[in-house]
């Protein structure tokens, strides 16, 4: 019964800023560590690219290179929520957007973010 619900997805200009966030339901979030994911445009094949990690605690976070300093993970035990709030976007990181639970093997739909002008 594992809900993974992500929001937030929209078009945005290069150089732009957006929020996503993921609703998760159905384990007891605050033991589990969460990411963040993602699959580029174009291959339905394509296996998701890790984008970032947070710790149980949220005390510690994990990303990867190319979105260091531009991104930031971070979660709300009370709302149940993981949050992905990025900057400085370019058209390469257009993507559906993807949350995870670590230890877990289940997928929300994901939100779509497209970089464009």
């Amino acid at each position: 019964q594992v809900q993974l619900v992500e929001s937030g997805g929209g078009l945005v200009q290069p150089g732009g800023s957006l929020n996503i966030s993921c609703a998760a339901s159905g384990f007891i979030f605050s033991e589990a560590a969460m990411s963040w994911h993602r699959r580029f445009p174009g291959n339905q094949h394509e296996e998701r690219e890790f984008v970032a990690r947070i710790s149980s605690s949220g005390h510690n976070t994990y990303y990867h290179r190319s979105v260091r300093g531009r991104f930031t993970i971070a979660r709300d035990v009370a709302k149940q929520t993981v949050l992905l709030q990025m900057t400085n976007l370019v058209p390469e990181e257009t993507a559906v957007y993807y949350c995870k639970a670590e230890g877990g093997d289940d997928w929300g739909q994901g939100t779509r973010v497209t970089v464009s002008p």
